[in-house]
């Protein structure tokens, strides 16, 4: 669950991470207000307004930007919201932008130079453990910066039997170049913030910048959070965070309705029961020289009912052009699989207007294959994943 910058940075400073200071404003006038008790709060006289979408690269987008008084305020604030946001991240038509925050000005004049420092702290896969990402370049996309400079990211990882240790903390400050008091503040800071992405169940926590201030202080400037689905009953206070409006209408529609779809930008929708089964299929759908659309797992049941709700999810994304349908038939038998799939499929009526291929396989198989081929539907059967494969060329062809 992706959370906005703002709710990122509440989470960091209850665990005690330094943070730029601001407040969310969902209007031009409430932005005024909020700069001025900015003010008053911290004494900052500019501040950084600031597109609150799940996306990053905002500043390229022109999501962000600086004011200098309360009439930039209001006038950037204007501008911001409601305007269509496009980053690298975002989808090819944007992000509308519903909200802003409007942040203090951390960029002040003092006794050194101020540096912007990138670092993470995500999950290695491959290693089972935490690691904390971090470079000397700031500001950058970390992508760039692996590409062009990769002697300038660095890596921690994190034993999960004693977590983080005081020389990793420190070997983090000196290879970021600190000494002094930013040394110390560094050492504090990467601390906290792996408290913070332990404590919060999340799966990453992305700070880019971290900035030294010219006073020597360390602070997150930005913050990109997730929070792990997974962990969520026992985040109570985390999931209250979620922006439906941020996320794909589709995967919240099915959310809502108990089935696990994530979407994709092929051709082929799916429909499949068990993750590993639907992996399976995507592969399938790949290996016969198309693209899946969606990743659709209905579960252990998959009646009538369940079925024509899938086919209703499936179906919104207009680049469907044909939908597979691979059922194993161990908890649920074929049969009735099959005869989910006729009748949801009469129950529509016309609203299906793309080729289905049904490939079914378990208890009764040879059953539920002449159920659906002698149904009188224009259903494609199949019964290995090869013929499925044949099938889907044959549909889209």
């Amino acid at each position: 669950m992706n959370i906005h910058e703002y709710q990122g940075k509440e989470i960091l400073a209850s665990y005690g991470v330094r943070i730029q200071r601001g407040i969310v404003a969902n209007s031009p006038v409430e932005a005024v207000a909020a700069a001025k008790q900015l003010t008053s709060e911290t004494g900052t006289s500019w501040y950084v307004i600031k597109a609150q979408i799940h996306a990053g690269g905002r500043g390229k987008g022109g999501g962000v930007k600086l004011a200098k008084n309360l009439q930039q305020v209001e006038e950037l604030s204007e501008q911001i919201i409601g305007m269509m946001l496009k980053t690298p991240q975002t989808p090819a038509e944007g992000k509308r932008v519903h909200k802003v925050l409007i942040a203090e000005d951390v960029y002040y004049p003092g006794e050194s130079e101020t540096k912007e420092f990138y670092m993470s702290v995500l999950l290695n896969r491959a290693k089972a453990r935490n690691m904390i990402m971090y470079s000397t370049e700031g500001g950058m996309d970390i992508e760039e910066v692996a590409e062009h400079t990769p002697h300038l990211i660095f890596t921690e990882e994190i034993d999960p039997s004693v977590g983080l240790q005081g020389f990793q903390a420190r070997r983090i400050a000196f290879n970021l170049g600190l000494s002094g008091n930013a040394f110390k503040e560094m050492v504090k800071f990467v601390d906290s913030l792996y408290n913070a992405y332990v404590g919060s169940d999340a799966s990453m926590f992305e700070i880019n910048p971290v900035l030294k201030t010219s006073d020597n202080k360390i602070m997150a400037v930005d913050a990109k959070v997730n929070i792990d689905d997974n962990a969520l009953y026992r985040q109570p206070k985390y999931a209250d965070m979620r922006d439906i409006r941020e996320e794909n209408p589709i995967e919240v529609e099915a959310k809502e309705a108990g089935l696990n779809y994530v979407d994709l930008d092929g051709t082929v929708g799916c429909m499949v029961n068990g993750a590993g089964l639907a992996m399976a299929t995507m592969d399938l759908i790949k290996y016969a020289g198309y693209e899946p659309a969606n990743f659709l797992d209905v579960g252990g049941t998959a009646d009538a009912k369940r079925v024509e709700l899938a086919f209703r999810i499936i179906l919104k994304d207009p680049n469907v052009k044909a939908i597979l349908i691979n059922i194993f038939g161990g908890i649920v038998r074929c049969d009735r699989v099959a005869q989910g799939v006729v009748d949801a499929y009469k129950n529509m009526g016309d609203a299906i207007k793309v080729p289905i291929i049904v490939r079914l396989q378990g208890t009764n198989a040879e059953i539920a294959k002449e159920l659906i081929d002698n149904s009188g539907m224009p259903i494609l059967s199949a019964v290995q994943f090869q013929e499925a494969a044949d099938q889907v060329k044959v549909a889209l062809s």
